[in-house]
């Protein structure tokens, strides 16, 4: 009986060393509801290994900042360090990290102003005994994080789920991480202003607290979902635009070829009447240029290339190589939609190696460019194959991923090193550069990641 008492009054008196002690286990288990709370926002992907790591790096940091920097202090540290460690574990984008934290800290700690006022007032306690009496600080906790596991719940029952594009400018970009930064720093500094003044203040003003907060939170990220509506449809406009442009093109040389289509008949008849066959075969030659034109323009089409960035990048590739004088033979069967990789990424790795391509291929005399996209089912990988007419056949196809190696003129060398880069960021993406008499070759392979 001495020692139930014993521990009774361990947990009902003030005791700041042992309110700390027990907060390590007790940060363990917010950790891994907060990073619950982030993925199930934004639906992120994320194998075991990560999520383990990612807990473990977080407390550690957690009970570094906990002993070494003051509550409530040591939280500026603890929010910076949350966006960061899911940046670089999770392997997100940067404002995609940021969007999932901050709304991820926002629920967190709106809970948060929402409980302490009504809870001190019920068990007639201010802001120390709350933080200092074991009993009242675990009861607190218990109902924060029951809150909070019913918001994880709701989230994943109901499919609530943050839409996101990868494809936005760095200006916007700018402007919404700043308005969510601004955002956090509101958050944290009423989070000090409550650990300071909580049982000084009356219930409804908390609650007013509460309102302004969750109101500024709900408009901005209304605001947010409109900007991003916004950018995604500019982006399906510019992508309709092109379109248009690709069906005014293509429906002109139908048109021709159509009009001319008696002629090319009796001009094939007249080869075949003589007898002429390397005459014939020069001619198809010249003819086959034309259909593969046609056939360029045709899968320049949004519903084939099924992502507006992408599409985009490849309309334009493609004007370029024209206004060169390249002859470019594309093969479209991959759907993006199932890209087993960051569009982002991707995108800077086919701009650069298409880039490449067009820049030898047009010093050539035979300026021929291959493109094919296809889905490699048999060996689970997804295969581009870009391959050029080169004049330097002497290149190294090592040493031209090195920083700062090029065989242009004027140029740095660094597109071929950033292509390395983000090929090593990447365990399931390989880059196979080949060569021989007359083209010059570069092979991704993408291959199906198994969770």
């Amino acid at each position: 009986m001495e020692i139930l008492n014993n521990i009774w009054f361990a947990i009902s008196s003030p005791n700041i060393q042992l309110v700390k002690i027990i907060s390590i286990p007790i940060l363990l288990i917010e950790i891994i509801l907060t990073m619950h709370l982030f993925l199930s926002i934004m639906n992120l992907s994320s194998n075991r290994k990560q999520r383990i790591l990612y807990v473990f790096v977080s407390w550690v940091i957690g009970i570094s900042t906990m002993f070494i920097i003051p509550h409530p202090f040591n939280i500026f540290i603890n929010y910076f360090m949350t966006i960061l460690l899911q940046l670089i574990i999770f392997a997100n984008p940067l404002l995609k990290s940021v969007i999932s934290s901050v709304l991820s800290l926002v629920i967190y700690n709106l809970i948060n102003i929402l409980i302490i006022n009504p809870f001190i007032t019920i068990f007639n306690i201010d802001s120390n005994q709350l933080n200092s009496v074991l009993i009242y600080k675990l009861c607190y906790l218990i109902v924060i994080y029951l809150i909070t596991i019913i918001c994880i719940i709701v989230l994943k029952k109901k499919n609530l789920i943050f839409q996101f594009s990868d494809n936005i400018d760095k200006k916007n970009k700018l402007i919404i991480i700043s308005n969510l930064l601004s955002g956090v720093l509101a958050i944290i500094i009423q989070s000090i202003t409550l650990f300071y003044y909580v049982d000084k203040l009356p219930v409804i003003i908390t609650f007013l607290s509460f309102i302004s907060l969750f109101t500024y939170f709900a408009i901005s990220i209304y605001s947010l979902t409109r900007i991003l509506k916004l950018i995604l449809t500019t982006q399906k406009l510019e992508s309709a635009e092109e379109y248009n442009r690709s069906l005014c093109i293509l429906h002109d040389n139908v048109r021709a070829f159509k009009h001319d289509f008696d002629n090319i008949v009796t001009t094939i008849g007249g080869y075949i009447k003589t007898n002429d066959m390397k005459g014939l075969k020069d001619y198809y030659v010249q003819l086959e240029d034309d259909c593969q034109r046609v056939n360029n323009l045709y899968l320049l089409n949004p519903e084939v290339i099924n992502n507006d960035g992408i599409y985009n990048l490849l309309t334009k590739k493609y004007k370029e190589a024209e206004a060169k004088d390249i002859k470019v033979n594309m093969t479209f069967l991959l759907d993006l939609s199932t890209l087993h990789m960051k569009i982002y990424e991707f995108a800077r790795i086919l701009g650069i190696l298409l880039d490449n391509a067009i820049e030898a291929s047009s010093e050539c005399d035979n300026k021929i460019i291959n493109i094919d996209f296809r889905n490699d089912h048999k060996n689970s990988r997804q295969v581009i194959t870009i391959e050029n007419t080169y004049n330097n056949t002497n290149i190294d196809t090592e040493r031209i991923f090195e920083k700062g190696i090029t065989g242009k003129e004027n140029h740095s060398g660094l597109g071929l090193w950033e292509v390395r880069k983000l090929i090593k960021k990447n365990s399931n993406v390989n880059l196979f550069t080949s060569k021989t008499d007359e083209y010059f070759s570069q092979q991704l392979e993408i291959y199906y990641e198994h969770r």
